[in-house]
Parts: structure tokens; sequence; C-alpha cells
């Protein structure tokens, strides 16, 4: 969770449980017990991140709805309902990425923050498609997650990447057609990503540079959902304990999706 996007936790979290299938149950009751008791588990393990909570209810709620008559049974439909679901994941992401590719122009500038897959695969198409970028991305501080951003578009033609500190990317912004941007989950009005992408879409506001958010439509919530911030460990901040001063270290930060101009998902682009 601290260095991948949250499809791919939510892909990983879903192929663990997997794992059950090898274990030995006496009853239905007990495998399904054991289902739940390991997905509540993972789900607790950040009960704010959408896709992951999304892909283990569907799951579950899949081998318990079948009502299967044998333990052997509950496996085959534990595995078949992990396979749809890391493929329902993947090709949702796949779709929100080509869509976002077809809105990037050639000779573009753009900034990103923080890590994407959904962002990085769309840039890359663009990129294969033979247009030609420059891309300004943030360290998203303080894990660094920009600069495995920053490498990997180093890698690709025709794309030429600049990595800044979080803090001058409103010195840049001026400078960019859009900024494109991840997401954890949109709950309602609010827009959850890492920490630093609500002073950037602020500033992307204020100077006119429009911000489109991609990703998941699994990860458009309402119902049934609330966001709770993860707080880090203070020593990603600061390496040597504090003394006389506190040390916050929030994950995620709130935006109002009054300040996006479009949310990209597989089932088709919002516009603000």
């Amino acid at each position: 969770m601290r260095t991948h996007s949250s499809s791919v936790v939510a892909v990983k979290a879903a192929r663990a449980l997997a794992d059950l299938i090898d274990n030995d149950y006496p009853t239905v009751e007990e495998y399904v017990r054991a289902l739940e008791r390991n997905s509540n588990a993972l789900r607790r393990a950040n009960p704010s991140h959408a896709s992951l909570v999304t892909t283990q209810r569907a799951v579950v709620e899949r081998v318990r709805d079948a009502e299967p008559a044998s333990v052997a049974e509950a496996k085959e439909v534990t595995a078949a309902a992990i396979d749809d679901v890391v493929e329902s994941v993947e090709s949702a992401k796949h779709e929100a990425a080509a869509t976002l590719a077809e809105r990037i122009e050639d000779g573009q500038t753009v900034l990103t923050h923080d890590y994407s897959s959904t962002v990085l695969e769309a840039l890359e198409s663009a990129a294969q498609d033979g247009k030609h970028l420059d891309v300004y991305v943030t360290e998203a501080r303080p894990r660094h997650l920009g600069r495995k951003t920053a490498r990997t578009l180093a890698a690709i033609d025709r794309i030429e990447p600049t990595l800044i500190v979080d803090g001058a990317s409103g010195y840049y912004l001026s400078e960019c057609d859009s900024v494109l941007l991840g997401m954890d989950c949109i709950v309602d009005d609010t827009y959850y990503n890492r920490v630093g992408t609500y002073p950037l879409a602020a500033a992307a506001d204020d100077v006119g540079t429009p911000v489109t958010v991609a990703g998941s439509s699994a990860k458009l919530v309402d119902e049934g959902f609330r966001f709770e911030n993860d707080f880090r460990d203070p020593s990603e901040v600061i390496r040597e304990p504090p003394e006389g001063f506190d040390v916050k270290n929030p994950a995620y930060d709130a935006t109002p999706t009054r300040l996006l101009d479009a949310v990209v998902t597989d089932e088709g682009v919002r516009e603000f």
C-alpha cells in the first residue's frame, strides 16, 4: 500500500484469498467463516481503500450467495469470483487509461502527482501513438513515490519527465496544459487521493489549468463507505525523534470535486 497503486493492491489482496483454497475445512460453514475472517483482515489493513473494500466484498458475497453444497463447491466459487474480480479491476483500469490517452494531445505539457498506474498507462499509450509529451512529476513526499513515476516515464520514448518537489507545482502549473491524477476514491462530492493533491488542485484551479482524474469506476462509492485517513509513521517525515513538537503524516487529503474538470473511468467521462 505504500509503494503500489490502489488497483495493484486490490488485485493482490483478491489473489491472497486463493490461499484458503489449499486448506482443509470440515464444513462449508467453517470455510465461509475463514473466508470472511481473512477478507475482513485484508479490509482492515486500510478500510479507506475503496477498491480493496469493494473487491473483497464482491468475492465474499459471491460465495455466500451461491449457498454451496460442499466445501469443494465453495472453493470453486471462490476461485471463479477471484478471477472475475481481478479481470474486472484490470480491464476497468485499462479502459480508463485508454480513454485518458485519447484526451492527451501531441506536444502537451502535463503535471502528475504521486504514482498512478492508470495515468502511467495512459501516458505510455499516448506516446506509443506518436505523441510527444513533457511531464512534470511531483515527488509525493514523504514516501517519494513520484521518483518511481519519473523513472518509469524516463524509459518511455517521446516522454520527457522532470521531477519537482511538491511545493514547486504552483511554480510550473502555468506552463502545463493539464494536470493528470489517479485516485484512491471519490465519495459523493469529495475526491480522496495522496496528500498534496488538494493544494495542487486548488492552485491549478486558480491559474486555469484543467485537472483530470482517472481510475476504475469501482473507486466511485457512496452508500456504505466512510473514508478514514491513514496516518503514517512520523519517521517517514523526520528520522530523529521529535523533541518539543508533534509530527503529523496523513496519507491522503480531501479535494472538492468542484476543483476537477473531468473524471475518466471505464464507464466514461464525467465533466465538471
